[in-house]
């Protein structure tokens, strides 16, 4: 969706929604000079919202959840990866990685 439409879906205005992508907390892709905002940027943005609004966060505490946001998803995709690789290996060397998973994961 475009700017516009992603102020008034929000209900915010442009002073806000600059501050968000100036502060990297919304990275937009741009099209023809336009910004253009997914589904992944509506939630996002209603997390600030929620962190903002409802539970009182300042821009110190909300730059500080979204940080952890984007280091979740990264260690996400590197888990995925990993399970990946995992799977190409013959059964017995899945068995012993996953063991020593288990070993990690009891410390």
């Amino acid at each position: 969706m475009d700017d516009l439409e992603f102020r008034l879906y929000l209900k915010i205005d442009i002073v806000q929604l600059d501050l968000w992508v100036e502060e990297g907390w919304l990275i937009p892709e741009t099209s023809g000079g336009q910004r253009q905002f997914r589904d992944a940027d509506v939630a996002r943005a209603r997390l600030i919202l929620d962190l903002m609004g409802n539970m009182g966060v300042n821009e110190a505490g909300v730059d500080i959840v979204m940080e952890l946001v984007d280091e979740l998803h990264g260690l996400r995709g590197t888990m995925g990866k990993l399970m990946t690789a995992i799977s190409k290996q013959e059964r017995d060397v899945q068995h012993r990685l996953f063991e020593s998973l288990e070993e990690i994961d009891r410390l």
